[in-house]
């Protein structure tokens, strides 16, 4: 088994962390804030409740892929769609549970991509960290394409069902591009909040608009709305050729790896224990909320659904215009959670030989660590993330294409083939060590490794030969 290294139990404090959070202990997670010493080590100790550290998680996790669940399950039916469902959140869950006990080999409360793959592969842990980054970097900048394409749309839907149908908005109120501006004065101070437990009330409230769309395909189903299409054939076992390109949509519907080390470092307890707390309800959460779109979302159309559930119903109706609204807070409070870890993994590929040294040499005593980035240079970061992200989105509308690659390369990297060799590395010399979940672990590298193979082969064969249509990411 994993051994604890310096992940000593702590010490709850009497006031509840969520009620008692100073103005001072707020401030310093904004660039604003001036850190002490002191300030520095109760942070140290963490301070995240177990609910605000689920939620964050399960933000990760829960994204606009699953609008494509339903899509999923036509191509093969429901049986096995639900069963590959619950594969894929076992198997993601699997890879946090590894991260989180590898977290312990880390010094105290420091846990990183990079602290963990310094005491593995040393000569790799730059490469690892430009990967997260590149990857969560292309993801925010997904976001916010989708806000662009989006918010137009909920606009328009909006406009006419509180005027009438007749009436058109302003066609200022249709660019996208404005709206994505607009909405960048509250993306970019939640960009750089310091610490991801600072996020939590915006992913309240992205969970909340994740429970509306469940709420909107389960009762849309027994309650049609007027001038939806009726449903196709429907099966509960029937495999088409999209199954191949619909399997890679779950598998990926459940990475949310680049936030679990800031959680371990925030939580007030986080004990092995609590971390499988945090990993289960997030990823249950998450697998239940997909079987229930994709189930639901499937039998309302069977074969006639698209990549996009939320475009299947009539906007005509208020009650699916909010959705849209719903999808849109969404994904605008999900853009905050990919430029947290691209900063901290870009803040380690400019700092390598200084970072690594600093793990090597660690004084757990010195609260000055490598994880505590300068005002200057935290500002820098973020605003070298934050800007460059949004002129790629605000020029440009699709990068589907690009982001294949990035999402087959990154995302297996971090969810699969990083935690399973991470955890093998740590273990393969320990005595006492688990021999079935070392395995295990290796398995799990090999399986990112064939999924990384399998959608880059993917991608490379639709660049050759372009199939119109799929409407699959």
């Amino acid at each position: 088994m994993v051994q604890a290294y310096h992940a000593v139990p702590v010490s709850v404090e009497h006031e509840d962390p969520d009620d008692r959070r100073g103005a001072e202990h707020e401030g310093s997670a904004l660039l604003g804030g001036k850190a002490s010493t002191v300030g520095l080590a109760k942070e140290r100790e963490g301070r995240a409740t177990l609910t605000s550290s689920v939620s964050n998680l399960a933000n990760t996790v829960i994204g606009s892929g699953m609008l494509t669940f339903p899509r999923a399950f036509a191509s093969a039916g429901i049986i096995p769609g639900m069963l590959t469902c619950l594969f894929s959140g076992a198997v993601g869950a699997f890879g946090l549970y590894l991260l989180s006990a590898c977290a312990r080999k880390a010094p105290h409360r420091r846990a990183s991509f990079f602290t963990v793959a310094t005491l593995t592969f040393p000569r790799a842990a730059v490469f690892f960290d430009a990967a997260i980054a590149i990857k969560c970097f292309g993801v925010s900048i997904s976001y916010l394409i989708i806000i662009k394409s989006l918010i137009p749309n909920v606009i328009a839907s909006l406009y006419h069902d509180l005027t009438s149908p007749d009436t058109n908005p302003p066609e200022w109120a249709l660019s996208g591009r404005l709206w994505i501006s607009l909405l960048m004065v509250v993306l970019v101070p939640l960009s750089f909040l310091r610490r991801l437990d600072s996020l939590r009330h915006t992913s309240y409230i992205a969970l909340f608009s994740c429970a509306y769309l469940v709420v909107i395909v389960i009762v849309c189903h027994f309650y049609p709305l007027k001038g939806m299409i009726p449903p196709g054939e429907i099966h509960l076992i029937k495999f088409t050729p999209s199954f191949i390109s619909t399997f890679p949509i779950q598998v990926f519907a459940f990475t949310c790896a680049q936030n679990l080390f800031p959680i371990f470092n925030e939580i007030n307890n986080n004990s092995q224990k609590r971390m499988n707390i945090v990993i289960g309800t997030a990823i249950g959460s998450a697998t239940i909320t997909y079987e229930v779109i994709a189930v639901f979302g499937y039998i309302t159309f069977g074969s006639h659904v698209t990549a996009n559930i939320i475009e299947m119903y009539p906007s005509s109706s208020l009650f699916i215009a909010i959705g849209q609204l719903a999808i849109a807070t969404l994904v605008l409070f999900s853009y905050p959670l990919q430029v947290h870890p691209c900063r901290n993994c870009l803040d380690k590929v400019f700092n390598f030989d200084a970072a690594s040294d600093k793990v090597e040499d660690d004084d757990v005593g010195d609260e000055h660590g490598s994880g505590d980035m300068t005002p200057l240079k935290h500002s820098v970061l973020t605003t070298a993330v934050v800007a460059g992200g949004f002129t790629i989105a605000y020029f440009v509308d699709n990068l589907e294409m690009v982001l294949s690659f990035v999402g087959a390369t990154g995302s297996t990297t971090i969810s699969f083939i990083l935690p399973g060799l991470f955890y093998w590395k740590l273990t393969k010399d320990d005595p006492n060590k688990n021999k079935l979940l070392n395995l295990g672990a290796l398995a799990l590298a090999c399986y990112g490794f064939l999924i990384l193979v399998f959608c880059l082969s993917f991608n490379i064969y639709h660049i050759v030969y372009p199939v119109a249509g799929t409407g699959l990411d």
